[in-house]
């Protein structure tokens, strides 16, 4: 498994979240310029999964949000603060949309 995320971005429309697999699992979401503004994760209290996760992000996040990328993973948690800890490392800081809700023991890379 490759350390970052590396599937399709897909536009963020109701149709796309649709299909989604109702599974766990984590993903990124974009602005128009491609920057990742937020990292967020699909837990055991999403009632569908990756569905319902990433439809709440297209209410909460609205015109900001145009597209995501996903990843089906059971060990959600841990791969939530895996690329949390790469976008620090990579851009010096959490995506935007991340750093009022920072987790309480988040690592460094190096």
């Amino acid at each position: 498994m490759q350390l970052r995320m590396s599937g399709p971005w897909r536009d963020l429309t109701a149709a796309n979240i649709a299909a989604l697999p109702g599974q766990l699992g984590v993903f990124q979401v974009a602005d128009a310029g491609g920057n990742v503004i937020h990292i967020g994760f699909a837990g055991g209290r999403s009632l569908f999964g990756l569905r319902s996760a990433l439809a709440d992000e297209a209410r909460n996040l609205g015109a900001q949000a145009t597209s995501f990328r996903y990843e089906v993973n059971m060990q959600y948690q841990s791969r939530y603060k895996e690329l949390l800890m790469l976008h620090a490392a990579d851009y010096g800081d959490l995506p935007e949309h991340n750093r009022t809700d920072r987790p309480a023991r988040l690592g460094r890379l190096g």
